[in-house]
């Protein structure tokens, strides 16, 4: 699909907090959400490459939910035609974990997709292991293709909010290190609930929005507050760069639409 169009298009989503109950807050479906973000790309013709999942799949001490994620990944991969690649964030558990697709065999892995490479790394300590950084120097020692795509739950910088400004990577230099002079188109992760972009040592790096709540940036210097607004984002790259776009899953109401007059060089609105 990417060779057609010129694009590779992630699907970027994060932080469902699942439950064994099935409600987190008595009001969000985790499960249920990844469902709808496979409804949402059907009905608008979004065609994912992949789909990546950044992290706290499940709400900390609900291990019993894996088994109903599980089922849901395999489902949006099934219904997308592409492959689902999930990493843990600080609510997983390592060892409930074994039960998502992928994960037998260990949390940390390399797939590769149409020229692409994903390297999926665990960060639910809040760091990564020498281990990891040893696997990961390794890897990029041999270039892939069209470059690589770096997956993990914490990013390697912090957020703008007063109460998640430490809470990054704790061991962010030793990775960037890894990275620099790398083929790493950019890097994924999530935990923050709220989007953000950056460029950190030449790298994109994409934080994802949650699928479970969002918190905005006016709670107070002392606290988070979560709003019941799940989001996931676009993430496409092609010859020239990369861009992400966040979707949000709940639609306002329009305050206008309008018919779009298309010729053959260009739409143009009706006013």
């Amino acid at each position: 699909m990417s060779r057609d169009t010129g694009r590779f298009t992630v699907l970027h989503v994060s932080d469902l907090h699942a439950t064994e109950s099935g409600l987190l807050y008595d009001a969000v479906d985790g499960v249920g959400r990844l469902e709808r973000v496979g409804e949402y790309a059907l009905a608008t013709g979004i065609t994912p490459e992949a789909v990546i999942v950044t992290g706290d799949l499940i709400e900390r001490g609900n291990p019993g939910a894996y088994a109903a994620v599980a089922a849901a990944c395999e489902r949006l991969q099934d219904r997308l035609g592409a492959p689902v690649l999930t990493v843990l964030g600080n609510h997983d558990d390592p060892r409930a974990a074994r039960a998502l697709p992928g994960h037998i065999a260990g949390h940390t892995a390399a797939h590769r997709i149409d020229g692409f490479r994903v390297l999926r790394l665990d960060s639910h300590t809040g760091s990564i292991d020498a281990e990891q950084l040893a696997w990961l120097r390794d890897e990029l020692a041999r270039p892939s293709e069209r470059g690589t795509i770096v997956a993990l739950h914490h990013a390697p910088l912090g957020s703008p909010l007063p109460t998640l400004r430490r809470q990054g990577l704790r061991n962010a230099d030793a990775l960037l290190g890894v990275l620099d002079g790398a083929d790493v188109r950019a890097i994924l992760a999530g935990h923050f609930h709220h989007s953000l972009s950056a460029s950190v040592h030449g790298i994109p790096v994409f934080v994802g929005p949650s699928l479970a709540y969002h918190q905005v940036m006016n709670a107070g210097p002392d606290a988070v507050a979560g709003h019941d607004s799940p989001m996931f984002s676009l993430v496409q790259f092609t010859a020239e760069g990369v861009s992400a776009s966040t979707v949000a899953l709940h639609s306002p109401e329009p305050l206008f639409t309008q018919p779009i007059i298309r010729t053959a060089q260009k739409a143009t609105h009706v006013s």
